[in-house]
């Protein structure tokens, strides 16, 4: 999508169009005297200026983003119906921000934390988002812990800081957190830039075929820059002197034709699979293991057109994991079941209930057909059809087949834990990650913990850190304790 640019020629008006006399002086009684309420010019600039700014994102406030194009290159019609993923060379558009999980908008970017990956395909079908991270993993798997986990993540209501004490109180509390969090303070904590990293949609999905069949999938987008970090001191350094660094990389690298490109990989597991696996499938702390479903490539997502105005484009744009296109759809993973509405929910709340309308929302390669209406900055795009469905007025009409095939559930409502399964727990996947690491990379990962560890008031705070990476690993526990106790004196 291009968009028009407005007219810069020509005198300056006001928002209603009338021709500007003086942009230099307000209206005053006199020389000297008090400006007059009659000056509309004036009231509505400094009206205008006061409304510039939109609530800001409660998480992945800090963002950049760019258009880009993904290219199918691998036949998955076998596994899903999604007309995007049709044909062997399809190109579809998209529109991916990065951003910082913790942070406010005016924060730095060069901070150890997770990166968010949204990514927008504007397809035939409808906009198809994909919402994860660049890690393929996260600290908690059910949506109704979320909001107690981002309060420990931000500033606390009391002394207006991020407080260690709040961040590994209730991560020594959650175990389940232990995964993410060696991979948080390992070296891939702290992206170089948003270009050498990878990018994950985290949770598992479905994905359906022409006969109906399911098989759920993960998604993987692997960089062609090469992973690229910063250790600590590095990234202290580079925050003070550039906090826009990551925003500034990426922007400047499309200016200067070197477009970032991804890998697109997708691991699948047919449905009969799932019951018997011996991992959770849908459990957002844990991975399936390369060895037992290997990653397919099936494409390649190149970034090459900046935004033309941020606010416009990035702060407004609006991403939801319940905005599915026919072949794919959601899986029983209890952290993206509480996402579906989240998301949306946040978006109507922060730019409005007519958001989708923004160009940067609206989908690109089809028409949106709905019966919604008015409400605030409703552009009147529907003029006289009728509202209501069914109609004999030529309105739209439903499809008769649903995007995505239904699971069966059974049991009694109630407020349970998910299954578990043969090798489920809290604490192995965390081990296995660190017995992958070389010994420079344990000791940075035991390092940057016992430094972040070592700054809560309590030591029973402190020794419920330390015990969930000892389960997780002997060595990998008696290290951090260690390094903690020589810091804490």
């Amino acid at each position: 999508m291009t968009q028009e640019a407005h007219v810069t020629q020509g005198p300056l008006t006001t928002e209603a169009g009338a021709p500007v006399a003086d942009n230099q002086n307000s209206e005053t009684a006199g020389v000297g005297g008090p400006v007059l309420v009659q000056d509309q010019l004036l009231l509505e600039k400094l009206a205008h200026f006061n409304r510039e700014r939109i609530p800001e994102r409660i998480v992945h406030a800090r963002g950049a983003g760019a258009y880009g194009t993904f290219t199918l290159t691998r036949d998955v019609s076998q596994w899903t119906r999604a007309k995007f993923l049709s044909e062997v060379g399809k190109e579809t558009e998209t529109f991916l921000r990065f951003s910082t999980v913790a942070g406010n908008l005016g924060a730095a970017d060069a901070v150890r934390d997770p990166r968010g990956w949204a990514l927008k395909f504007y397809t035939e079908e409808g906009n198809y988002d994909l919402v994860g991270n660049n890690t393929p993993v996260f600290f908690i798997k059910d949506a109704i812990k979320f909001p107690d986990f981002i309060h420990t993540q931000k500033r606390d209501p009391y002394t207006g800081s991020q407080e260690a004490d709040n961040v590994w109180d209730f991560w020594g509390l959650s175990p389940e957190a232990t995964h993410q969090v060696t991979w948080l303070f390992g070296d891939r904590g702290i992206p170089a830039s948003y270009r050498h990293m990878n990018g994950y949609g985290s949770h598992t999905f479905q994905w359906n075929n022409e006969a109906g069949e399911v098989f759920w999938v993960k998604y993987h987008f692997k960089t062609d820059q090469g992973i690229k970090n910063l250790t600590a001191d590095e990234a202290a350094k580079l925050a003070g002197e550039d906090p826009d660094s990551h925003q500034r990389d990426l922007r400047e690298s499309i200016e200067r034709g070197e477009f970032p490109s991804w890998t697109v990989q997708v691991q699948i597991m047919p449905a009969a699979d799932a019951a018997n696996y011996r991992f959770n499938p849908f459990d957002l702390t844990k991975v399936w293991p390369h060895e037992d479903y290997p990653p397919i490539e099936i494409g390649k997502l190149e970034l090459n057109r900046n935004p033309e105005n941020i606010f416009a484009e990035v702060e407004q744009s609006i991403f939801s994991p319940a905005h599915f296109v026919p072949g794919i759809g959601p899986s029983p993973d209890k952290m993206l079941q509480g996402r579906l509405f989240a998301y949306g929910d946040a978006h109507r709340y922060r730019v409005g209930i007519n958001a989708d309308h923004l160009p940067v929302n609206r989908p690109h390669a089809t028409e949106a057909r709905t019966n919604s209406r008015d409400g605030y900055l409703y552009d009147g795009r529907h003029k006289g059809a009728k509202n209501y469905e069914p109609n004999s007025f030529g309105g739209p009409h439903q499809i008769d087949r649903p995007l995505w095939v239904s699971s069966a559930v059974t049991g009694g409502t109630g407020n349970h834990a998910a299954a578990t399964h043969a090798e489920d727990s809290d604490f192995v996947q965390a081990g296995d990650l660190y017995r992958l690491m070389s010994e420079d990379e344990k000791q940075r990962l035991v390092d940057n913990l016992a430094g972040n560890i070592a700054g809560v008031s309590r030591d029973d705070i402190a020794e419920r850190a330390i015990d969930n990476f000892r389960r997780a690993d002997g060595d990998f526990g008696k290290r951090l304790e260690a390094a903690v106790q020589a810091l804490r004196g």
